[in-house]
């Protein structure tokens, strides 16, 4: 059976790979890494909430459009 993915706490390493899988382009653990510090998504324990990383990058993105 596989493993269940808990959204609310996934890897660097387990979302990049499900990033990669859904957008058919390489993400990489350090590229999910490094916005996940520059957001301050990384919990205690080095995990990252996928709907806040994706508002996050939602937000970025949105700011970026209005330069």
């Amino acid at each position: 059976m596989p493993e269940k993915l808990n959204p609310n706490a996934l890897t660097p390493g387990t979302l990049a790979l499900l990033l990669t899988n859904a957008g058919r382009r390489l993400v990489t653990e350090e590229q999910v890494r490094t916005i996940a510090e520059s957001g301050n998504l990384l919990s205690a324990s080095g995990t990252i909430n996928l709907i806040q990383y994706t508002a996050y990058l939602a937000q970025e993105s949105e700011g970026k459009s209005h330069e």
